[in-house]
């Protein structure tokens, strides 16, 4: 019994020291991991320190709106006394990140949720580093970071997604966020606004006490925990506003996602509603849109709608000629009036000569104004901007008077016009005063398409033959996009009225896919196909064309003939306009008649054929086309009752040392 008892005694003596010993152990490991744990923090200010005193700034862009951002708050840092680096991670060594004290990123978002190929290494070592367990979960554990993204909704999923994976990869290394990650929405049109209150939110946070002569001490940040959350939640539009040029060049072009608006200053901006709504609705044209757009000469419709005056209308009242549908079909370029009743659209195209200030959406999500009003106005400010050339040298006063009376309205300004869910009613209108509709599509809505009553002229943008290639190009905001491309070009082949593919041959894009683009005539089956070389508008921000993409009106020729000869006669070319580099193919079935081209239009046929009720096709209102319109003529397209008229050049002279 004694022995028993003593052997109690011992075991419970041992289980006693265990567990004291345990405790020791745990109070020990729980003292190391805490001074450990505000070591990182606090860091202790140390001369010898391998890390860097001066902080990074990253931009990480396709076009440079990214780097401009960067710039400018690079001089907000530094006029508040903060010494920064401003880096682009092509030339940065990841590895080196362990060393920093402070980063700062500014990132836009590419395609698909992608960094710009040029950072993809830097994106690439951080994605690899944050999932490889060699590396570890303390590596940039002495790095505080920031990081803002600049991204539009309508892409869904992948708003913003290079920001965020940055964010998420530096905190799985270790390091420690001083601010939420700023994501600035172009859907909002305040992009600029937006930034700054990051910028000045990211500046108080660093001059808590953490400037020491100009130099970043990492002990003195304070993590800010914003209280305020991004939901993430999609959009199906996009307001785009101005972006600055390279080099503090400034410009009104923007990019995919990689925007950088510059919109109104905050002295000019007026608001006349709140968070752009009227009434519980959404505007489409926010202040900043409005403004740039008027900027650029447009006229601004309601809360939606456009209209602009063509330079072929200004060059045709001073009787210097007409654009290339005055040569192909007919139309009175002096009375064209140049409309669209939405300016969003559902692509952001590398060649847009619009300039892509105007928003894009996937679907109608804004307030809408009735169909007869946007006539009325769009008519009224027309005619106005007519008025107005009164007196320019040169005007010829009868065409004056005849442009007073707009005949025709191309519903191709900029935008997707059959967005518009009243699209029928405003054609409706249109050609109940007898002007007649030439409208533009993008290929991304079918059944809108197959809705439309009766057009003059129905056009669907070919803008590349290939999935591949018409991704790159019109980079669209469907993800079945190619889907949606295809069966446009079925609905079009439904139509009675002439329909037409419109290319845009850009060199080094789409120029040598003529097999492909062939297979796509069976597809659509249309009347005319219209070859125009891509219009080069000086630099961009919205894509990296330069002139070595603009091809020749001899490379549009050859490939017009290329196209025709695959069709083997089914289609021939029958006109051009040398001057605007367009060249046109027909079907001869239809518009050949004992060997005369008939693609122009008899316009006050149509509007009778319209207003009958009756079926009618594009045989029953075709036109001759005049000898100086087809192919081939001495005059190229160029209307001999018009006054040729040449601009004199004076580039400076090209340094031949």
């Amino acid at each position: 019994m004694r022995i028993f008892e003593a052997y109690n005694s011992h075991s419970a003596r041992l289980t006693l020291l265990a567990l004291l010993s345990a405790s020791t152990l745990y109070c020990f490991y729980k003292s190391l991991r805490l001074k450990r744990h505000a070591a990182l923090l606090f860091p202790a200010s140390n001369p010898s320190s391998s890390s860097s005193p001066r902080g990074k700034l990253f931009f990480v862009s396709q076009t440079g709106t990214s780097e401009i951002l960067a710039r400018r708050l690079l001089r907000l840092l530094t006029s508040s006394g903060i010494s920064f680096d401003l880096v682009h991670p092509k030339d940065y060594e990841p590895e080196d990140l362990s060393k920093e004290a402070l980063v700062l990123i500014v990132a836009s978002t590419w395609e698909d949720g992608n960094p710009p190929p040029d950072s993809g290494f830097f994106s690439n070592w951080l994605a690899e580093s944050a999932d490889d367990f060699r590396v570890g979960s303390m590596l940039l554990s002495r790095c505080k970071f920031a990081v803002f993204g600049v991204g539009s909704r309508s892409y869904g999923a992948t708003f913003n997604a290079v920001a965020r994976g940055f964010s998420e990869r530096m905190r799985k290394l270790g390091g420690l966020q001083v601010l939420p990650v700023g994501e600035g929405d172009v859907d909002a049109g305040d992009l600029d606004e937006v930034f700054d209150v990051w910028s000045w939110k990211l500046i108080s946070v660093l001059k808590d006490g953490c400037v020491e002569n100009g130099d970043f001490d990492g002990s003195k940040v304070v993590v800010e925990n914003d209280a305020e959350t991004n939901d993430g939640s999609e959009e199906d539009y996009d307001d785009d506003s101005d972006a600055d040029g390279e080099n503090g060049a400034e410009t009104t072009v923007v990019d995919l996602e990689d925007i950088a608006g510059k919109g109104p200053s905050r002295k000019t901006r007026t608001m006349t509603t709140s968070n752009g709504t009227i009434n519980g609705e959404k505007e489409m044209v926010t202040p900043v849109i409005r403004a740039s757009l008027e900027k650029q000469g447009y006229k601004i419709i309601g809360s939606h709608s456009g209209v602009k005056l063509c330079r072929w209308t200004k060059s045709q009242l001073r009787g210097r000629g007409g654009c290339y549908k005055h040569s192909f079909y007919g139309i009175e370029s002096h009375r064209c009036m140049e409309a669209t009743p939405s300016l969003a659209c559902a692509n952001k195209c590398v060649f847009c000569w619009r300039h892509h200030t105007n928003p894009v959406g996937k679907s109608w999500r804004w307030k809408m104004d009735d169909p007869i009003e946007i006539v009325n106005s769009a008519i009224d400010l027309h005619t106005k901007m007519i008025r107005q050339m009164k007196g320019v040298p040169g005007v010829k006063e009868e065409r004056l008077s005849e442009g007073l009376s707009p005949r025709h309205c191309a519903l191709s300004l900029v935008g997707e016009p059959i967005m518009y869910p009243e699209i029928n009613s405003l054609i409706d209108e249109l050609h109940r005063r007898r002007i007649s509709t030439f409208l533009v599509t993008n290929a991304q809505f079918p059944e809108k398409i197959k809705e439309l009553k009766p057009i003059t002229q129905l056009y669907v943008s070919v803008d590349a033959a290939t999935k591949d290639s018409l991704k790159a190009i019109d980079r669209p905001l469907f993800g079945d996009f190619w889907e949606r491309f295809l069966d446009s070009l079925k609905a079009l082949r439904e139509k009675q009225q002439r329909t037409v593919y419109r290319l845009t041959l850009v060199k080094g894009w789409n120029a040598e896919d003529i097999d492909a683009y062939f297979d796509l005539f069976s597809v659509g089956k249309p009347d005319f196909v219209e070859i125009k070389g891509v219009t080069y508008c000086g630099s961009s921000a919205t894509s990296k064309l330069t002139m070595e993409n603009v091809p020749w009106h001899s490379d549009v020729k050859a490939f017009s003939e290329a196209l025709a000869l695959k069709s083997k006669g089914e289609y021939e070319v029958a006109c051009e306009h040398v001057h605007s580099c367009c060249v046109l193919l027909a079907k001869t079935e239809k518009f050949k008649v004992d060997n005369q081209w008939f693609t122009w239009i008899d316009y006050e046929k149509f509007h009778d054929l319209v207003a009958s009720g009756r079926p009618f096709t594009s045989k029953d209102y075709m036109a001759a086309t005049p000898s100086w319109a087809v192919y081939g003529a001495e005059e190229g397209g160029f209307d001999p009752v018009q006054s040729r008229y040449r601009k004199e050049r004076r580039h400076r002279p090209k340094n031949t040392d």
